[in-house]
């Protein structure tokens, strides 16, 4: 595991919270048949799907299942994605999506990724995700997150 990340600066501010870079949650993936376009590599499209999958799961490890906030009348849609692909992934391949949340700026959740093979030397994708929490009535983004929210998303700090 490479660790050789720079430090993020840790704000005492209470609009902006910032985890250590330490603290990545890792998703396996094997890619099947359908995650690939007709030569057997990765579609593009597909890796956007395994960062969702990352962050759901990130969330669930610490206990918030996203269909609860969507059934208390909240959404989180991505308004910014930044992908970078690195190389080529195939068919039968396994890899590890890792994933953080890199802070929140008021309503703005930033999240950071890289999908890199089981043992770390090969890195594929590198992305970069932002967030705003929105009203799914009015599909409006908030001024302050909810409370639960933010102590969910401040639990992934700790």
């Amino acid at each position: 595991m490479n660790r050789d990340f720079m430090q993020t600066q840790i704000s005492a501010n209470a609009d902006h919270l910032v985890q250590p870079v330490e603290n990545w949650f890792e998703y396996p993936v094997r890619v099947q048949v359908h995650h690939t376009d007709c030569s057997g590599v990765v579609w593009h499209g597909t890796y956007i799907t395994w960062l969702e999958e990352a962050r759901v799961e990130c969330l669930r490890s610490i206990g918030v299942n996203y269909a609860d906030w969507v059934a208390t009348g909240y959404e989180l849609p991505v308004v910014e994605l930044t992908i970078r692909y690195h190389r080529p992934l195939k068919m039968g391949a396994s890899v590890v999506v890792r994933t953080r949340m890199l802070g929140m700026k008021g309503v703005r959740i930033h999240w950071d990724y890289q999908i890199q093979s089981l043992d770390g030397q090969e890195l594929y994708v590198t992305a970069q995700v932002t967030l705003v929490v929105i009203e799914s009535q009015s599909g409006k983004i908030v001024r302050r997150l909810p409370v639960a929210i933010l102590e969910a998303l401040t639990r992934l700090s700790n």
